[in-house]
C-alpha cells in the first residue's frame, strides 16, 4: 500500500540518483517548451497568423510528433524509476544508458530534420521516407529511423533492468503483477500498485518496441538496398502496433505517480484488491491487440484484424481507467485533501485522462472513424489526455519532489496563477482541435484554404499560446526547484553531500 507519509525517507534522492533524475526531468521540461513552441507555430500558420513554407511545416510536424511522445516517455520513465526503485534493486547503469541513448536519438532526429530536411512525419510510412521528391534523401530518413532505434534500445535496457529487479524480488513478472491472486487467495494489501502497473507496462511496451525495431530495421535495409521490397500494409501494421503501445505505456508509467502520491495528499489509503489486479492484467493484454483501430480505413486490412481492433477499443481500454478513476474518486471522498500544486495537478490529470478517453473511443468506432479519422478530431483526443492528463502527472511529480527538498509542498502565488493558465489554455487548445474535427477540418495540412476552417485554428492558437506561456513558467520554476539545496525537517539547509 502506498505510504501516507508525505516525504518518506526511502524516496530521498542523493548523489548520482539525484543528478540523473534531475537530468531526465529538466531535459524533458526544456524539450517540452521547444517542441510545444514548434506545435504552436504550426497552429498559428493554420490560423493564418504566421506563415511557414509547407516543406518547413512538415519538418516541424515530424519533429513535434516524434519529439513530444518521446519526451513524454522520458519524463514518465523517470516517474516509474523514482517509485519502483523503492521496492526492488535497480541498477544506475541502465537508467543512465537509457538517458544517453535517448539524447543520441534526439540528436539524430534533429539532424535529419533540420539539416537533411526530413518531413515524412513520425510514422516513417513506407515508401514515403525513401521518396523525398527532392526535399530529402534516403540517407537522412535512415538517420531519423536510427534515432528511433537509439531511443527504443535505451528503453528496452531500462525495462530489462526493471524486469530483473522484479524477478529477483517477486520470483517472476506474473507474481509482480499479482496474478497469483486473480482467482483466489487474499490480496496482500502492501503489494505495491506501482509494481503491478510497472510490470504490465514493461511486458506490453517491450513487445511494442521490439515490433517497431523490426519495422525500422526492414525500412533501413530498404533505404540502402532498394531491391529489398517491403509490403506497405505489413510495415504499416508493425509501425502502428509499436506506436500505439508506446503511447499507452507513456500514460501508464505516469499513472504510477497518481497511485503513489494521491494518498499522501488525501491522507487516506489507496487500497489494492482483486479488481485492480484484473484491470491491469486485462489492460496489458488489450494494449497489445487494440492497434488495428488505427487502420480501420485500410480497405486491404484483413477483416478479422479490424474486428479485433473494434472490439478491443470498446472493451479493453476501460478496466484500468475505471479502477484508477474510481480509486482516485474514492480516495478524494471525505478526504480532507491538502490542496496545493501537486494535488491540484494530480486531480487535473485524472480529469484529462478521463475526458480524453471519450473522443478516443468514439474515433475507435468504425462508423465514426470513417468520417472523423482524417480530421482534427484525432489530434484533439490525444492532445487531451497527453496534455491535460499525462503532462499534469509529470508536473505533479516535479512539484512533489521539489517540495520534498523544502519539506513543504510548493504553493506560491505564481503557481496558483500558472495552474489555471495551463488548465484553461489546454481546454481551449484541445477543443479547438475537437471542434475542427466536428466541422471536418482535415489534419496534417500546412494550409487551410477554406476560410471557415481557420476559425477553429485561431481558437486553438489562442489556447496553445496560453499553454506555452504556462510551460515556460513551469520549466524555470521546477528546474530551479529540483536543483535547490535540500533542508531538513527543522528548516536547516542540508549538506552539499546530502544535496547530491
Amino acid at each position: 500500500m502506498a505510504s501516507l507519509t508525505l516525504y518518506p525517507e526511502e524516496e530521498r534522492l542523493v548523489g548520482a540518483n539525484r543528478t540523473v533524475f534531475n537530468l531526465y526531468l529538466i531535459t524533458a521540461m526544456a524539450l517540452f517548451v521547444v517542441i510545444m513552441s514548434v506545435g504552436l507555430t504550426m497552429r498559428l500558420t493554420q490560423a493564418t497568423w504566421f506563415k511557414l513554407p509547407p516543406n518547413l511545416f512538415y519538418e516541424f510536424l515530424s519533429l513535434h510528433g516524434a519529439g513530444m511522445l518521446g519526451t513524454m516517455s522520458l519524463a514518465t520513465t523517470a516517474a516509474m524509476w523514482f517509485f519502483v526503485r523503492k521496492y526492488m534493486k535497480l541498477h544506475m547503469w541502465a537508467f543512465v544508458t537509457n538517458y544517453v541513448l535517448f539524447m543520441m536519438g534526439v540528436v539524430a532526429i534533429l539532424l535529419s530534420i533540420f539539416v537533411g530536411h526530413y518531413g515524412a512525419l513520425w510514422t516513417f510510412l513506407y515508401p514515403l521516407p525513401v521518396q523525398g521528391m527532392g526535399l530529402w534523401s534516403g540517407q537522412w530518413s535512415a538517420l531519423f529511423m536510427l534515432g528511433y532505434l537509439f531511443i527504443g534500445v535505451g528503453q528496452l535496457l531500462f525495462y530489462l533492468d526493471v524486469a530483473m529487479g522484479m524477478t529477483a524480488r517477486y520470483g517472476n513478472l506474473a507474481k509482480a503483477m499479482g496474478m497469483q491472486w486473480l482467482f483466489s487467495g487474499t490480496v496482500d494489501p502492501d503489494h505495491p500498485k506501482a509494481v503491478v502497473a510497472g510490470a504490465g507496462v514493461l511486458i506490453a511496451n517491450s513487445i511494442g518496441i521490439l515490433t517497431g525495431s523490426v519495422a525500422l530495421v526492414m525500412c533501413l535495409i530498404n533505404v540502402f538496398y532498394p531491391e529489398f521490397k517491403l509490403d506497405p500494409l505489413v510495415i504499416k501494421n508493425l509501425i502502428y502496433w509499436f506506436g500505439h503501445m508506446y503511447a499507452n505505456a507513456t500514460i501508464y508509467m505516469g499513472v504510477i505517480a497518481v497511485y503513489e502520491l494521491l494518498p499522501r495528499y488525501t491522507r487516506k489509503p489507496y487500497h489494492i484488491g482483486r479488481p485492480f489486479i484484473w484491470a491491469w492484467v486485462v489492460t496489458a493484454t488489450y494494449v497489445v491487440v487494440v492497434f488495428p483501430h488505427h487502420l480501420l480505413m485500410d480497405y486491404a486490412q484483413p477483416r478479422w484484424l479490424s474486428v479485433t481492433g473494434q472490439i478491443a477499443s470498446w472493451v479493453g481500454g476501460f478496466p484500468v481507467f475505471l479502477v484508477t478513476a474510481f480509486g482516485a474518486l474514492a480516495n478524494l471522498y471525505h478526504s480532507n485533501i491538502r490542496w496545493n500544486m501537486p494535488s491540484r495537478l494530480l486531480v487535473l490529470s485524472m480529469f484529462g485522462w478521463a475526458a480524453g478517453v471519450v473522443p478516443a473511443i468514439l474515433d475507435g468506432t468504425i462508423r465514426v472513424n470513417l468520417v472523423m479519422h482524417n480530421t482534427q478530431w484525432v489530434p484533439g483526443h490525444f492532445h487531451f489526455y497527453m496534455l491535460l492528463g499525462v503532462m499534469a502527472m509529470v508536473l505533479a511529480l516535479m512539484y512533489h519532489v521539489s517540495g520534498s527538498l523544502r519539506q513543504a509542498p510548493p504553493n506560491a502565488a505564481m503557481d496558483k496563477l500558472g495552474f489555471p493558465v495551463f488548465f484553461v489554455g489546454g481546454l481551449i487548445f484541445v477543443f479547438g482541435f475537437l471542434a475542427g474535427g466536428h466541422a471536418s477540418v482535415p489534419r496534417r495540412m500546412a494550409t487551410h484554404m477554406v476560410e471557415a476552417w481557420t476559425v477553429t485554428d485561431k481558437v486553438g492558437a489562442v489556447g496553445g499560446t496560453l499553454v506555452v506561456l504556462a510551460m515556460i513558467y513551469f520549466a524555470f520554476r521546477l528546474s530551479a526547484g529540483l536543483l535547490a539545496r535540500p533542508v531538513d525537517g527543522s528548516g536547516n539547509v542540508g549538506s552539499a553531500n546530502a544535496a547530491g
